[in-house]
């Protein structure tokens, strides 16, 4: 085909990336040698671009009543760059985070032990990029909660930075002290947070700030993700080999795929495992069956195809064939993560050798390019170590703020049974004036989705919070649901139960039933029929049945506007022994998914996560039983659904409630 003016030759399009990054380079070691951070004329941290599909997001959320908020800022990531890059972090001044964590190594080490102060690390340094994005708990064993309480660790290690307090090692007290006699520290922590205090909880804030701007997405992966609606689809500027890759990694065994993303799932390809993955071998012989971690596979690879470094936390492997033997064949041990267990033995893949090459081919588009040279995350310091602090922060002009997403439409499917059984709603609106909304009981209509057993005759009752009944309906026809006549709402099936009415702010319970005693799988919707209305539904939980399989209860809810809102979602069953219920669900899960069903969310007991556990407390939301699940997330405005089932297949009356926080 002849060369169009968009389609350059592969030579000359190599040789002009060549060109590219050798310029990005050559700027980023040339702010290297001048050792400057000019306040005036900061990096972009706090409002880089990221795909929509990228959903998670471990930024503390600064939820009401929570102290700890730590969004990105300008300020406070370029002062974590230069404390991530100072080696007077160290207790001889001769290491710093950056001696074993190379930008050149997608922040990983091609080393296979970092050094530090007296000795080496006994893992193998984990890359950080697209730390933001993989949930929370950290380093390899996950014992750190948050990037905050990772941040420190190091530096308080007597191996590795050597602030410990223990056996001669200076106290991290000394440190602050060091750091605060420096004049651009002073400056700098002043211009983060408003004053020259340097404490502890200030550092692990600035170094958080940048690890957490440290992100990748311009890979070959994304620029393919960006043309399609998901990821099953075959990507435009893929090979055939790239796409059989991808299709391998996202099918499960039993259908002859590598099931990688039971673990590491798109879009982020971060770690979601409960257990080991089958290596456990420690660095110097013995074993280690405590990691459970792994970073995100987005950069595995340089952009010369080159790994950046040595994989597993051992680094055993050092090159990715010998990762794909590993779980073609996985040995067991006590500590192994069940998704590596099928049928009541060990993973084993049938790959073919072509399978295998797609594989790699396609893992090989995961990496991008700027994370490698971009100056913002370079060493800003001299090479004789010095820096040097100018300018002032400019005062930015006031924007207007946009409302932030708040709840359009928030629905509940389970089985509605009789008696204790039947599906029971509350919600709650916020706010000082009345909406217009539309309650919705559905049944028949089911049947079209596949539902065999969907709930024939719907009914409904609205009560007020003291128990009043303020309206039923059995058919919408026949009440205060007829003027949806000829809207998209009108339901399909006469006998489904539907209530338009206006409502000032308070508590409300729908209860949905079958006539006649009925039981059946049914769908409980309420909408806000006048979101500008400066009230707002504020959480709604709904109580009934929940059984396995396609009898689990299933959560939608929608949010509309503009900006991230705070969402909490709790999913009960032991606590309901105490309203005297004795069929209750006895350990419920929850899993939160997007309109793509793309899992962004999952909890089996609500404490097992420390951080996100503080967050729900702080927001009064403590489940009574350690069995009893949550989540708690920011989540943009979109369509979303949260899945509320028993452990392993169990069944019972559970409560499954979704909170907008404010």
């Amino acid at each position: 085909m002849p060369n169009s003016p968009l389609r350059l030759p592969m030579k000359r399009v190599a040789f002009a990336f060549a060109i590219w990054l050798t310029f990005l380079a050559g700027a980023s070691l040339l702010r290297a040698e001048e050792g400057v951070i000019d306040l005036a004329a900061l990096p972009n941290y706090a409002k880089q671009a990221k795909p929509s599909y990228i959903l998670l997001d471990n930024t503390p959320l600064g939820l009401p009543l929570i102290p700890l908020r730590n969004p990105i800022t300008d300020t406070g990531a370029t002062l974590g760059r230069v404390l991530f890059y100072d080696k007077r972090l160290s207790r001889n001044d001769t290491v710093s985070c950056s001696s074993c964590h190379l930008q050149a190594n997608a922040f990983g080490n091609a080393a296979l032990v970092g050094t530090g102060v007296a000795g080496t690390t006994g893992r193998h340094a984990m890359r950080l990029v697209n730390g933001r994005f993989g949930g929370s708990r950290f380093f390899w064993d996950k014992r750190a909660a948050t990037l905050e309480i990772l941040s420190t660790q190091p530096i308080r290690s007597p191996i590795e930075l050597g602030f410990s307090g223990t056996n001669g090692d200076p106290s991290f007290s000394d440190l602050i002290a060091k750091l605060s006699a420096l004049p651009e520290y002073q400056q700098l922590f002043t211009a983060a947070f408003g004053s020259p205090l340097i404490d502890e909880a200030r550092i692990q804030k600035a170094l958080a700030q940048f690890l957490r701007s440290i992100q990748s997405f311009d890979s070959k992966y994304d620029a393919g993700r960006a043309t399609q609606v998901g990821t099953h689809d075959p990507f435009p500027n893929f090979s055939a080999s790239e796409n059989r890759g991808k299709q391998l990694f996202l099918d499960p065994p039993f259908v002859g795929g590598a099931g990688c993303s039971f673990c590491h799932q798109p879009e982020e390809f971060a770690n979601v495992s409960d257990g080991n993955n089958g290596v456990v071998g420690a660095i110097g012989g013995g074993t280690d069956l405590a990691v459970s971690r792994s970073p995100t596979l987005r950069d595995l690879f340089r952009p010369n195809g080159e790994l950046n470094g040595p994989l597993m936390h051992n680094g055993s492997f050092t090159a990715v064939a010998q990762v794909i033997d590993h779980y073609s064949a996985v040995p067991d041990n006590p500590r192994l993560d069940f998704r590596l267990r099928q049928n009541g033995t060990t993973q084993t893949l049938n790959l073919t050798a072509q399978d295998r090459v797609d594989l790699e081919a396609f893992l090989l588009t995961l990496s991008g390019n700027a994370v490698y040279t971009d100056p913002k995350w370079s060493n800003p310091f001299r090479a004789d170590g010095t820096i040097s602090v100018t300018g002032s922060i400019p005062i930015p002009s006031p924007t207007p703020s946009l409302p932030t997403a708040q709840a359009v439409n928030l629905s509940t499917r389970l089985r509605i049974g009789t008696g204790d059984n039947v599906a029971i709603a509350g919600f709650i609106m916020k706010g000082s004036n009345s909406k217009s909304i539309l309650i919705r009981g559905l049944g028949p209509s089911l049947a079209n989705f596949g539902m065999a057993d969907a709930l024939l005759d719907p009914v409904l009752d609205l009560r007020s919070a003291d128990g009043t009944t303020l309206v039923q309906n059995d058919n919408w026809r026949d009440g205060p649901g007829l003027s949806i006549q000829g809207t998209p709402f009108q339901p399909a099936d006469d006998r489904e139960a539907a209530i338009d009415i206006s409502l000032s702010p308070a508590a409300y319970t729908a209860i949905l039933s079958g006539k006649d005693q009925a039981s059946g799988t049914g769908l409980l919707e309420i909408y806000d029929r006048s979101p500008a209305v400066d009230s707002e539904l504020a959480n709604i939980s709904t109580r009934g049945f929940v059984g396995a399989q396609d009898k689990v209860m299933i959560g939608g809810f929608i949010l509309s506007g503009n900006g991230n809102v705070a969402i909490a979602i709790r999913g009960l069953g032991p606590s309901l022994l105490s309203f005297g219920l004795t069929n209750f669900l006895a350990d419920p899960k929850l899993e939160l998914r997007d309109a793509h069903g793309v899992l962004l969310a999952a909890n089996d007991n609500w404490g097992d996560n420390p951080s996100e556990a503080f967050s729900v407390s702080a927001n009064g939301l403590d489940l009574p039983n350690v069995n009893e699940a949550a989540i708690i997330t920011l989540l943009p405005p979109g369509q979303f659904t949260a899945i509320l089932a028993g452990k392993n297949g169990a069944s019972g009356i559970g409560i499954i409630e979704i909170y907008i926080l404010r």
